[in-house]
Order: structure tokens, then sequence, then C-alpha cells
């Protein structure tokens, strides 16, 4: 398992124009194919660029690597804040949004939870 942890990711909700901000999480399983880690940051930000909504920023950044690298698996977890959330409506600050997006042999329990083991540490 490759995994690059506490990438610093930002973007725009596309729904109320405000910023949010976090931690991107990715690993893959490489199948014969790597590439530098630097690589994993750039492919967040291509997609951070839009307006998004965090769910599918998840899932693109996950689809993207698992192209690229042409991986068994990819895992990607994003934990952000959201300004909608603190400076309108509840006004909530501190508040966390944590979204994840498994796929191939991530999928599996035992690897779900060696991931989930790797992001504690």
């Amino acid at each position: 398992m490759v995994l690059v942890r506490d990438i610093d990711v930002h973007s725009l909700c596309e729904h109320h124009l405000l910023p949010f901000f976090g931690k991107l999480h990715v690993a893959y399983l490489p199948a014969g194919r790597v590439v530098g880690l630097s690589k994993l940051a750039r492919i967040a930000d291509v997609f951070c660029k839009r307006l998004q909504i965090q769910e599918r920023l998840t899932l693109q950044v996950a689809q993207a690597v698992e192209e690229v690298c042409g991986a068994r698996g990819v895992a990607v977890s994003l934990e952000c804040t959201h300004m909608c959330m603190s400076m309108r409506g509840v006004q909530r600050q501190g508040a966390m949004t944590v979204t994840s997006a498994y796929l191939g042999a991530f999928q599996d329990a035992e690897l779900k939870a060696e991931f989930a083991a790797n992001l504690k540490r």
C-alpha cells in the first residue's frame, strides 16, 4: 500500500460559493506502475480548482488515481471544514465533514481497516 496523508486541499462549495478546506488522504495498491508521490497532490489540485461538493471531489480523486496508476485498489478519505456551516445557517465552528471512497481491492474489509489504522498514526 502506498499512502500519502494530510494533503492540504481547498475548494469552493458549488451550493454556497463559500470555501471548504481540509486534509486529503490517498492510498493505492500498485499493479506494477507507481507514480511520483507529488502527483497524488497534483491530481487533487485539478479537481479542487472547480466549484465542488466534497462527496464528488472524494470520488473524482479516487477514480483519477485508479486510472492514472492502473491500481488494483484506491482509498481516499477527505476531512474538511465548510465555511457555509460556520458562517451562515447553523453557524457551527469546528464541525468536520468526512467522506471516503474505496475502489477495487480496497472494498475488502481488511484493507479498509489497514487504511484507517494508518490514518490514525
